[in-house]
């Protein structure tokens, strides 16, 4: 069988069971350094089966990193991918917050937890980055980017990052990268049922409960979070806190149908609602362009969902797949001006086949072809439309086709090309292409990857279309973002493969970047900016074994984004990175954590009568612990406390963020 061909089926982890005592520390080697090379962000101490001395033992990690999954040593582009074990040992409760450990990621919250979230990968804008659950595109059709206040990690199995331009692999809004978020599956042959529960000292209560079974030919998985906050005031002036509610609720499948065709499936429904406070724009007000205490809200509810068929023939080799996904999204809320909002939906059919052939006679090679076509619907609506001319729903189609190749020469050079060609039916045709690369040194335990690409960015349908009294024109004539970026990485392992480091240089140009320009009126409106907007920067990622059972791991990103005029991109620390310990005792059935996140001076605007002005937004250190211990087999106790420094920071301007606090709460397994 094609050793590329065993690949595509979309396998995400290989595993083997071991019952020597040996094997169990080189199963904590693996573990460890499979969670610290560049291909990950968070460093954990390995979970292993105590039961009856079996350890399972993971045999490769694969990565979203192609249009196939790619085995992690293979892949030339910078990814990290962040485990679900990482997430459980970190207690980390959002996304967000477990992005913040990733190189080359800025992370920017509007306030608490629930907050308006935006992610950032070396510099970009939040649109340029394409956002996946299982799969399906989940960013907002008005903004085209996706609000990170809303994603808990409670039913995450694993988050994959893949950064630098990707639009030749995913198309639209994959300009800067991908995020992509994978949910826990079932399990065959029996069931498992997994609850958690944690209070907070800021009054947060916060519960969820997986359940995962499954049968010979078939595996289902449900679960449910919930999380809700009172909150603190989220601006200087006032009192009234801002509280946040947030239940999403989760399905995933998959069946054999026969030996050779398998469906899956996915359902996802997030409702949430948050309490807001307004920036100040009524004139001659002496706060003018402050934050201020408010009686605002907004509350969303998303449904996404998709399915397909993936139907395997002559022994692996031929895969197709058949996938068809849809989202359907509404944004209510209401502020000072009186009440906003809008509704969307995306649907997103597509065709792929990948052919796997080796060709040991040329340079001990194997292969895969691969090619799809892609059809996708979006729309946009205001729900509160201003006058006549904004009532009408706004539509429009695209119609991609795309090819891939990826080769293997000597089990040591690993090479991959796309190009994409996309239709759509509001801008001109755009063509995108990537090529990236991996070579092993096995014998000096170091690895080479680099990569290169073009992106596109289509204009949001509010840069277009919204309207905002005296406030905001949209702009119907605007042009899609266009950017060309690359990369070149050093990974080294060494201390006897007990520390590995990452060191990679990247640099990109974007062109046609949309700005916001104040007409006379004192309204905006979006315009493509003449010039290019440049960024560059170093990514490093570190991780060591430093005793048994005692990791370190840390990442650092230097950024240089500066627009055409040379001036400073707003929201982007040029100095970024994190610090973390564990501790695992008592046989791993306990752990303890520290964990510090360092968010460097950074620029960021301030409105006044006048215009838009410049602030300087200070750094911070950011400090958290906590601990956990598996009382038994089916109960877990755990503890954290977060802000541990009680730094008062902003991420952005005019917004406080949360304070020291404590949480504790227990995991149940049965």
């Amino acid at each position: 069988m094609a050793r590329l061909a065993q690949k595509a089926a979309g396998q995400t982890l290989g595993c083997v069971v071991s019952t020597n005592q040996n094997s169990r520390t080189q199963s904590a080697f693996l573990v460890f350094f499979l969670s610290t090379s560049s291909l990950t962000g968070i460093v954990m101490p390995p979970a292993l089966a105590q039961d009856n001395g079996i350890v399972l033992e993971l045999e490769e990690i694969v990565v979203t990193a192609g249009r196939n999954p790619v085995v992690a040593e293979k892949v030339g582009r910078a990814s990290t991918v962040v485990t679900s074990h990482e997430l459980e040992t970190s207690q980390v409760r959002y996304v967000a917050d477990a992005l913040r450990r990733v190189p080359g990621v800025a992370v920017s919250r509007s306030g608490s937890v629930g907050g308006f979230t935006q992610i950032r990968i070396r510099g970009s804008e939040a649109n340029h980055v394409l956002v996946l659950i299982d799969g399906v595109e989940v960013a907002g059709t008005s903004s085209g980017e996706f609000d990170f206040g809303t994603l808990q990690v409670a039913d995450i199995d694993r988050i994959e990052v893949i950064r630098g331009p990707q639009s030749a692999l995913y198309g639209s809004n994959a300009a800067a990268g991908v995020i992509q978020i994978i949910t826990k599956g079932g399990i065959r042959n029996g069931y498992r049922v997994t609850g958690r529960s944690e209070v907070g000292s800021d009054k947060s209560v916060l519960g969820n409960v997986l359940v995962q079974g499954g049968g010979e030919t078939f595996d289902i998985a449900l679960s449910g979070a919930a999380r809700g906050t009172e909150g603190f005031n989220l601006s200087d002036f006032g009192s009234e806190k801002d509280g946040d509610r947030n239940v999403t609720l989760n399905g995933k499948a998959r069946w054999d149908i026969t030996d050779d065709l398998f469906f899956d499936g996915t359902l996802r429904l997030t409702d949430r609602d948050s309490d807001t406070d307004d920036q100040d724009f009524t004139w001659g007000s002496p706060t003018y362009g402050q934050v201020i205490d408010t009686p605002g809200k907004v509350e969303s509810t998303d449904i996404f969902g998709g399915g397909g068929l993936t139907w395997e023939l002559f022994d692996d080799r031929f895969v197709q797949k058949f996938r068809g996904e849809f989202a359907d999204l509404e944004t209510r809320g209401r502020n000072s001006n009186g009440q906003y909002g809008d509704d969307g939906t995306r649907y997103h059919l597509s065709y792929q086949g990948t052919y796997a052939f080796d060709t040991p006679q040329f340079w001990d090679s194997a292969h895969s072809l691969t090619g799809a076509i892609e059809w996708e619907r979006e729309t946009y609506q205001n729900a509160y439309p201003s006058n006549p001319s904004q009532a009408a729903a706004q539509e429009r189609d695209l119609f991609g086709t795309v090819a891939e190749y990826r080769g293997e020469f000597f089990d040591r050079a690993f090479v991959t090309g796309a190009l994409r060609y996309d239709q759509n039916d509001r801008f001109k045709d755009t063509v995108t292409y990537s090529v990236s690369g991996a070579y092993l040194f096995p014998q000096f335990g170091t690895r080479l990857h680099a990569s290169l690409g073009t992106g596109s960015t289509n204009p949001t349908f509010f840069e277009q279309f919204g309207f905002i009294p005296s406030s905001f024109v949209g702009n119907p004539d605007l042009k899609p973002e266009t950017n060309f970026g690359w990369d070149i990485g050093i990974e080294q392992r060494f201390w006897q493969d007990r520390a590995m480091i990452d060191v990679a240089y990247f640099n990109e140009r974007l062109e046609d970047e949309i700005q916001t320009q104040f007409l006379p009126s004192f309204a905006s409106t979006p315009v493509n900016r003449d010039g290019t907007s440049k960024r560059q920067g170093v990514e490093i990622s570190l991780g060591v074994e430093i005793l048994q059972n005692l990791y370190a791991r840390a990442s650092y990103t230097y950024l240089d984004a500066q627009e055409p005029s040379g001036a400073e991109e707003v929201r982007r620390p040029p100095h970024s990175g994190s610090f973390g310990l564990t501790y695992g005792f008592h046989e791993n059935r306990g752990t303890v954590f520290v964990d510090a996140i360092y968010n460097g001076q950074m620029e960021d605007n301030r409105f006044t009568p006048s215009g838009s002005q410049r602030v300087t937004l200070n750094d911070y250190v950011m400090v958290n612990a906590g601990a956990d211990y598996q009382v038994t087999d089916h109960l877990q106790l755990f503890g954290r406390v977060e802000n541990l420094l009680d730094q008062d920071y902003e991420e952005v301007y005019g917004f406080n963020t949360q304070g020291f606090t404590a949480f504790a709460g227990f995991k149940a397994t049965f």
